[in-house]
């Protein structure tokens, strides 16, 4: 039975998972799920994810929500070194995981929550807000320029499921007016960025998944 993917083709979520399932040649069905229309709070919808979000996957029967729990489920069934065997390595990826959500994800999102997605629901950029996300990630970032001066990827020389949960929301900044991972300020951020952006896996997947 080919994976089943139920998100949005727009969806940060569900392009989060789509990439994961591209750089691991995991065939997927996309069900396609209406947020006007909010059939994510369907009965239906909340019998397999009790929060009403998107995605989840069913995967023969067995379902399964959180965006990066799904990706370390999939790279763990595949045996694939984006998630490292290796004690130490296993270690240090799940150290880049943590950055990636506590350092770049809370920030970037609420950026994107603040220009985008609220407008979509007829709601106003509070820019002050913005102002103050995006001084944070810059600070943010100075840590990872840092880290990516001795290694290639954010957990060692090896890409890891850590340096794909970055692409959906770090594509939105630039189109939010935020060029900090292409701008050159930080050489060692520009050219990881570079490298994990134009990945096929991405390309695929970058505008719809």
């Amino acid at each position: 039975m080919v994976l089943q993917l139920v998100g949005n083709p727009y969806s940060t979520c569900t392009r989060r998972v789509a990439v994961v399932c591209k750089e691991l040649n995991i065939p997927y069905e996309l069900t396609v799920i209406d947020l006007s229309k909010g059939e994510q709070k369907s009965p239906e919808f909340l019998a397999k994810q009790p929060f009403g979000q998107i995605p989840y996957i069913d995967d023969d029967g067995f379902v399964l929500f959180e965006s990066r729990a799904i990706a370390r489920y999939l790279a763990t069934k595949a045996g694939s070194a984006l998630i490292p065997k290796d004690l130490k390595a296993q270690a240090k990826f799940e150290q880049a995981a943590s950055i990636e959500l506590s350092n770049f994800d809370a920030f970037a999102s609420a950026i994107a929550a603040e220009k985008v997605f609220k407008l979509l629901r007829g709601g106003k950029t509070d820019d002050a807000r913005v102002q103050e996300y995006a001084a944070a990630l810059d600070g943010k970032l100075d840590a990872y320029d840092k880290i990516l001066s001795t290694q290639k990827y954010l957990a060692g020389d090896e890409l890891t499921l850590a340096d794909l949960f970055h692409l959906s929301y770090g594509a939105m900044l630039a189109p939010c007016g935020f060029s900090f991972l292409e701008d050159g300020k930080r050489p060692n951020v520009a050219r990881w960025w570079k490298d994990i952006s134009s990945r096929p896996s991405w390309q695929a997947v970058k505008d719809k998944a």
